[in-house]
């Protein structure tokens, strides 16, 4: 199948620039970036993609074996580098797309040689000293509403994970994504996503790493980022005056500044 296609693979900006690989959350596709896309396309190549199960992915290439571990994404992510013969690219993960990045840059470090990690967390379950944000009967709870009821879960969950209450256009938006994700692809990427522990891998990066986190976000809570900073040696950590899980939505420009600020200093 052509990676392309299968991916809904966008492309914009400057054919000649540095390449930023920007990679959806759980629930989400391309369409997340949108706001921050124009500044970054003024200076770089910016690739965009969905997920096989998401947005205007190619459902026929869904395979739930594959998809069942964060490792069939990141292999998505690495055909589609060889399918555009990406090199040298910064790759921008939202929430688990940061694990990806991180399966995918140690596949393929001179593919992907710098990493963003927008809102990042290598294991969402509290585990002794490490604490991730929920408890095992928190996760246990959360997906066995969503594998009952998924589009009740999405319209309960997503204005939750969205934050900014003063804001309820976004936690709508959030909403409508994930409710136009289908229900049996969602549930098989929700359990990759909030039963995995990266942790391990996590400790192997050694690409320059900027992590992004919110001041307030309940998927991702600051306890989390200082985890992530303190195990990558050399990491960069920024705290965005933002709230909620996705600042690409609710604080565009200064989560645009803070990627090109990073970008810049090679």
């Amino acid at each position: 199948m052509d990676t392309r296609r299968r991916n809904n693979v966008t492309v914009t900006g400057r054919a000649d620039g540095p390449v930023l690989m920007l990679a959806h959350g759980f629930g989400c596709d391309q369409n997340m970036w949108r706001l921050v896309v124009p500044a970054l396309a003024e200076s770089y190549r910016v690739v965009l993609f969905d997920y096989v199960g998401s947005g205007r992915a190619d459902p026929s290439a869904w395979d739930e074996r594959r998809y069942s571990s964060l490792e069939g994404y990141a292999q998505d992510v690495l055909e589609i580098c060889e399918e555009l013969d990406l090199r040298d690219v910064t790759f921008v993960g939202h929430s688990v797309s940061a694990m990806i990045g991180v399966l995918a840059s140690g596949k393929a470090p001179q593919r992907i040689s710098r990493m963003v990690m927008v809102a990042p967390s290598p294991r969402y379950i509290d585990d002794d000293d490490y604490r991730g944000g929920f408890s095992a009967e928190d996760i246990d709870e959360l997906l066995e509403s969503l594998e009952s009821n998924y589009l009740g879960w999405s319209a309960a969950m997503a204005p939750v994970i969205m934050g900014n209450t003063d804001r309820p256009e976004l936690g709508e938006e959030l909403t409508t994504s994930f409710c136009a994700t289908d229900p049996d692809m969602a549930r098989v990427f929700a359990r990759t996503t909030f039963l995995s522990d990266s942790r391990t891998d996590l400790r192997t990066v050694t690409a320059p790493t900027l992590v992004l986190e919110c001041e307030q976000d309940v998927i991702a809570p600051r306890e989390v980022g200082a985890y992530v900073h303190a195990v990558i040696p050399g990491s960069q950590l920024v705290t965005l005056e933002a709230t909620g899980h996705c600042p690409q939505l609710s604080a565009p420009e200064a989560t645009a500044d803070a990627i090109i600020k990073f970008t810049a200093t090679r």
